[in-house]
C-alpha cells in the first residue's frame, strides 16, 4: 500500500497496548506512565505522546506515539524517560503489544 500522506513519510506512529498483569498494580503503572509522557513530551523528535485507561478494562492502556523520525524514536528509547522510568518501573508490571502504524487518515 503506497502512503496517503508522503510529506509524513519519515514519521513514525507507534502505538503500544499494555496491560498491567496484577490489578493491585494498575495505580503504579498510570502514575509511572503519566510521567513517562511527561518527560518523553520534552525530547526531541516527540510530536505526540499520548496514555489512554481503558474505560471498559481497568487493566488496559495505550500509548499513541508521533515521532518525526526513526532517528527520534531511537533516541527516545535510550533516553531517560524510557531508561529510567519505563524499563524498570512499567515492563516489569505489565503484558505489552507495540504496534508501528501506518496513518490512513488525517
Amino acid at each position: 500500500m503506497t502512503n496517503p500522506h508522503p510529506s509524513a513519510s519519515n514519521t513514525i506512529y507507534n502505538n503500544v497496548v499494555l496491560t498491567v498483569n496484577s490489578p493491585t498494580d494498575i495505580s503504579t503503572v498510570a502514575e509511572k506512565l503519566a510521567e513517562l509522557a511527561t518527560d518523553s513530551l520534552q525530547e526531541p523528535g516527540c510530536e505526540r505522546f499520548e496514555v489512554y485507561h481503558s474505560n471498559t478494562d481497568p487493566a488496559l492502556f495505550m500509548l499513541i506515539e508521533r515521532w518525526a523520525s526513526q532517528q527520534a524514536l531511537d533516541q527516545h528509547r535510550d533516553g531517560a524517560a524510557f531508561q529510567q522510568i519505563y524499563l524498570p518501573n512499567v515492563i516489569p508490571l505489565v503484558s505489552r503489544s507495540p504496534h508501528l502504524c501506518q496513518i490512513l487518515t488525517q
